[in-house]
């Protein structure tokens, strides 16, 4: 996993937190001594931003020693980041590389729990990120094993139950119309129960997107489908998590959509920095 967020994101993070220079290293007169710091991991986690991290510290005025790559797994205790230079520089970048490596972090690490929980499914994480964090939301998914469902509403068709309040025509007409306007594009649609499930897959739908509903009701859209050709992908979305991905897997789902490792603590990073 190499590093996404380019020089002017990283240079911007930096003026936020270190806008006129650190007033307390700078007034205790320290900056100068020679120092190290290294990360850690307080509890097990799978690591993103590491490179990110990395990149920070050296923009701020330190050296890496080594660094390990986004997307491995950590046990309790190790070290995943050292460093060394003037103690000023590595002032400047330790909160920030510290907070960003812990939030994708986080985000990766409930990737992962979901991924390991559904062997052989495939995890898409939505577009519901924080505003603003995308590139790092991205990296983390990816990080953990996952992929992202959908970037942005320009790239892909997913059918809500917002755009068919204001279709009058059946949904035989409409997917034929989507079909013949983007045909190298597949297109999923959202619903909400059973019956809505069976009689979009029925009239064309590619992917139907559950909406809530449960394992028993999403192998129950597999069975009554399963006779089309091509039979539609069914995707659990909303309330996907770690603790009911397996239930899915078992009922027959081979995608799960999910927002879950967004939403949650971020990994805790233990920061060691002293006089080298």
């Amino acid at each position: 996993m190499t590093t996404i967020l380019p020089d002017a994101a990283l240079d911007a993070l930096l003026a936020q937190d270190v806008p006129y220079g650190d007033l307390t290293t700078d007034l205790l007169g320290i900056g100068d001594r020679p120092a190290r710091m290294r990360f850690a991991a307080r509890g097990a986690m799978v690591l993103s931003g590491t490179e990110e991290a990395a990149r920070l510290i050296v923009k701020a005025g330190g050296q890496i020693d080594s660094v390990a790559p986004s997307g491995t797994g950590l046990e309790a205790g190790a070290v995943f980041l050292e460093s060394h230079g003037p103690a000023g520089a590595l002032h400047r970048a330790w909160k920030m590389a510290q907070t960003l490596t812990e939030y994708a972090s986080g985000i990766a690490t409930r990737a992962r729990r979901i991924v390991d929980a559904a062997p052989g499914v495939t995890v898409a994480c939505t577009r519901k990120n924080f505003p603003g964090a995308k590139d790092l939301s991205v990296k983390a998914v990816q990080a953990g094993g996952a992929v992202m469902h959908r970037l942005g509403l320009s790239e892909t068709l997913l059918v809500f139950p917002e755009h068919r309040a204001f279709l009058a025509a059946p949904p035989e007409s409409w997917l034929a119309e989507l079909r013949r306007k983007a045909p190298e594009k597949k297109i999923v649609v959202e619903v909400g129960s059973i019956d809505e499930a069976v009689a979009v897959a029925r009239a064309g739908a590619d992917v139907i997107q559950l909406e809530k509903l449960s394992p028993d009701a999403a192998r129950a859209v597999i069975k009554a489908t399963r006779d089309l050709t091509p039979p539609p992908v069914v995707a659990p979305a909303g309330g996907v998590t770690e603790a009911n991905a397996a239930a899915y897997a078992a009922a027959g789902c081979r995608l799960l959509i999910t927002s879950a490792p967004f939403f949650g603590p971020p990994a805790d990073v233990q920061v060691t920095l002293e006089p080298a």
